[in-house]
C-alpha cells in the first residue's frame, strides 16, 4: 500500500493515476493510522515552501512522519516541493524545513551567460542518472517535466543520484537512505515517469 499525503499541496489525483495505471494499491490519506500503516510514503508539493510547512504543521502530520520516516526507515518519495521541504531551509519564505537531508532549498541565479533563462524553470529537461535503483532504465533520452523555481543546494554529493542542467547542473533527484527526492514531476512525465514510480514501488 502506497499512501500520498494529504497536506492541502500537489497534484494528488495525477499520482494517485499514476499509480493506477501500473497496478499498484494507493490512497490519499492525512490520517496518521493510514501513514502509520502505509508500506510506502509519498510527499506531493506544488506551491510555496513557507505554506508547505505551515500546512504540514497545521495537519500535525509531523510528528508520525518523523516516526515512520526517520526512526523506523519507511520509504518515502518527496515530487517537486515535497521534495525541497525535505531540506533544512529555504530561501522562500524564510523558514525551516523538516531538515532530512542537509540541505538548503535557494532560487536559481543565473550568470552572464544565462540571463536570459526564464524562471520557473518550465518545461521538458533530462536528468543525468547514477547507478542507483530509484533510476534504473533511466537515461539522458528520458524527458521529464519540470515547473519550479528554487532547488536544492548544498547536498552531500554521495546523495546526489541525478542531476538536471538549467543555466547550470543542480541536484534533480536526492537518495539518503530511504529518503528520496525528485525535483520534476514524474506524474506528469510520461513512460519515464512511470518508470520512476515503478522503480520506487519496487525498493525493498
Amino acid at each position: 500500500m502506497i499512501t500520498v499525503i494529504d497536506y492541502g499541496m500537489g497534484n494528488l489525483g495525477s499520482i494517485l493515476n499514476t499509480f493506477r495505471r501500473i497496478g499498484v494499491t494507493a490512497t490519499i490519506s492525512s490520517n496518521p493510522e493510514e501513514i502509520q500503516n502505509a508500506q510506502k510514503l509519498i510527499l506531493p508539493g506544488v506551491g510555496s515552501f513557507k505554506k508547505g510547512i505551515e500546512n504540514l504543521k497545521a495537519s500535525g502530520l509531523i510528528q508520525v512522519l518523523e516516526e515512520e520516516v526517520v526512526e523506523k526507515k519507511k520509504p518515502i518519495l518527496g515530487i517537486c516541493l515535497g521534495m525541497q521541504l525535505f531540506s533544512r531551509t529555504s530561501e522562500e519564505g524564510g523558514v525551516n524545513g523538516l531538515g532530512w537531508i542537509d540541505a538548503e532549498t535557494v532560487r536559481f541565479r543565473f550568470g552572464p551567460n544565462g540571463n536570459r533563462l526564464k524562471i520557473p524553470h518550465m518545461g521538458w529537461n533530462a536528468v543525468k542518472p547514477s547507478d542507483d535503483p530509484v533510476l534504473t532504465g533511466i537515461s539522458l533520452d528520458d524527458r521529464f517535466y519540470f515547473v519550479h523555481s528554487y532547488h536544492l543546494t548544498g547536498v552531500e554529493e554521495t546523495s546526489v543520484i541525478g542531476t538536471t542542467t538549467y543555466g547550470y547542473a543542480f541536484p534533480s533527484v536526492v537518495r539518503q537512505d530511504n529518503i528520496i527526492g525528485i525535483q520534476c514531476h514524474p506524474e506528469r512525465s510520461h513512460s519515464s515517469g512511470i518508470r520512476i514510480m515503478k522503480n520506487f514501488v519496487s525498493l525493498q
